[in-house]
């Protein structure tokens, strides 16, 4: 992170959960199970463990800087981007419109648990980078993130750090 720049400076996102959105996603995984249907060829299901986030672009023109990550306990995290303007409505969510790389974080289970979270820096950067891509063309982004080996959602934090293009 480049330290002259004033902190006035950085935007940072929180990754919030549309609760709306996951149940929707629920809905259609049990009405298929109630009916006995398959899904669509090519079709993502939203997995038991699994929950819809969104990040809210006030600013477009964006860089990424860095990643906050806050785990209590353990487990491990992992981020996927979905690269489709959602309309739930109209269109299920496709495994074509998941992006990579994806991001994970974790701590494991036999980590002490004042130790810092791991996480794959090089995809992480790159993940980064494609969210600010992305950010040019949205003001809305949206994310699965999947919870598991004991991570919950009460206990994450999760943000990404942008500065405004210049």
């Amino acid at each position: 992170m480049d330290n002259d720049r004033s902190p006035s400076n950085m935007l940072v996102l929180e990754f919030k959960e549309d609760r709306a959105l996951t149940e929707m996603m629920r809905r259609r995984v049990s009405s298929l199970q109630r009916s006995g249907q398959k899904r669509q060829d090519g079709e993502r299901l939203l997995l038991p463990y699994e929950a819809v986030y969104r990040l809210d672009f006030d600013n477009q023109e964006l860089n990424f800087s860095r990643w906050y990550f806050s785990l209590s306990g353990h487990g491990r995290v992992t981020i996927t981007g979905i690269s489709q303007h959602w309309t739930p409505d109209l269109t299920n969510l496709m495994t074509r419109q998941l992006l990579e790389p994806i991001g994970t974080f974790w701590r494991n289970a036999d980590d002490p648990m004042d130790s810092p979270l791991k996480w794959l820096e090089a995809d992480m950067q790159e993940f980064g980078e494609r969210i600010a891509e992305l950010a040019k063309v949205r003001k809305v982004m949206y994310f699965l993130l999947a919870l598991k080996e004991g991570a919950e959602a009460a206990n994450l934090s999760c943000s990404v750090e942008f500065t405004p293009e210049e």
